[in-house]
């Protein structure tokens, strides 16, 4: 029988029979544990789809999955109720819950990112999206495909940030356990931010303050274009390996970094044109229902992403990634103020660098 360590699964390898464990977690099996999923009993009695689902208590943290030994995470699945309460939206809750994960038995979190900003719902709208990574299914089915591998254990918890307790969090985590990892296998990793006005003249910050080798590997954009006009002439940038005031790459343009082109305007009608692809896509588009009091006018939103999955941006020792806002007027140029949130996918050696404190609950809402 292989050997195996989880790691470069698909199609090819589909037919190979190793010594890895499958495993999965779910409110059906909490621990994981071989033989002993879907004990509890419901009105149809015992082993009858007794405990499919948690309740999130207001203001708690609870652990999701926690393993022990080597393992790889290789696909989990999440899905939430709309029913939160009178006067409490959906969209609050998905930037309301946090989703964080620990590896190897760290103290502060790899991953720290509103759940719906995780699986590129920014905006707090369930929004269907097909990129392999991440995929989004109707409705508001949340499943993410990133290997996470581990050496000794893995932490994954929710916490319930929201105004009220919230009954029906469904949720599935699929790993296996293996003898051991690749010396070079890094840790995932995934950060969100957010400016709610970016600085005139000053790029927005998606990452900073990486240090160690490992691989960029995504980027969620959730832009709201708080001027009139065009909004994404800024170009984004990647300082790595001692870059200062020049980086090693740079963009031609925000439309353009996410695969699209000339404003994702439809040829016909002229208006933004959605799209959702395996490595990249710009899926969401809407303008608020209100004038904007302060700005005078309709705010569009826009959502999307772009996956390096097989043009990994590789770095050696450090890592900071910006993106300008610049608009066009029709005319020329001009820079601009925008309301960005962000999230950075990565993998880099343990350990890492703190994150930025996470914004308060009404500083992450959407407009």
């Amino acid at each position: 029988m292989l050997q195996n360590n989880g790691l470069g699964l698909g199609l090819a390898s589909a037919p190979l029979v190793t010594n890895a464990r499958t495993r999965s977690i779910s409110a059906e099996n909490p621990n994981g544990e071989k033989g002993q999923g879907g004990k509890d009993a419901s009105n149809l009695g015992v082993a009858r789809k007794g405990r499919p689902c948690i309740t999130l208590k207001q203001g708690e943290v609870t652990t999701l999955a926690e393993i022990q030994g080597a393992g790889i995470i290789q696909h989990f699945w999440i899905t939430v109720t709309d029913q939160t309460g009178k006067g409490h939206p959906q969209q609050y809750v998905l930037r309301d819950l946090v989703l964080r994960m620990f590896w190897d038995d760290e103290e502060t979190p790899s991953v720290e990112v509103p759940l719906g900003d995780f699986f590129c719902n920014g905006f707090g709208v369930r929004t269907n999206v097909s990129s392999l990574p991440i995929t989004v299914a109707p409705t508001g089915g949340m499943n993410c495909y990133i290997p996470m591998p581990f050496r000794k254990s893995a932490k994954i918890t929710i916490e319930n940030q929201h105004a009220v307790e919230i009954g029906g969090f469904f949720y599935t985590f699929n790993y296996s356990l293996v003898d051991e990892l690749p010396e070079n296998a890094a840790y995932f990793h995934a950060q969100w931010r957010r400016e709610h006005v970016t600085e005139i003249g000053q790029d927005y910050t998606i990452l900073d303050e990486v240090k160690g080798a490992g691989q960029y590997i995504g980027t969620y954009l959730a832009w709201a274009a708080l001027e009139r006009n065009w909004w994404g002439e800024g170009e984004i940038k990647f300082f790595m390996d001692g870059d200062e005031e020049w980086p090693t790459i740079c963009g031609t343009g925000t439309e353009d970094y996410v695969g699209g082109a000339w404003c994702f305007a439809n040829s016909k009608s002229n208006e933004p044109e959605s799209y959702s692809t395996p490595y990249l896509g710009y899926k969401f588009y809407k303008e608020t229902t209100e004038i904007d009091a302060w700005y005078g006018h309709n705010v569009p939103m826009h959502g999307m992403y772009r996956w390096h999955v097989l043009d990994p941006i590789r770095f050696e020792s450090d890592l900071r990634v910006t993106i300008q806002q610049i608009g066009h007027d029709h005319a020329q140029l001009f820079e601009r103020s925008d309301d960005i949130s962000s999230v950075a996918y990565w993998y880099q050696m343990e350990p890492h660098t703190p994150f930025p404190q996470l914004l308060p609950t009404n500083k992450r809402w959407p407009r």
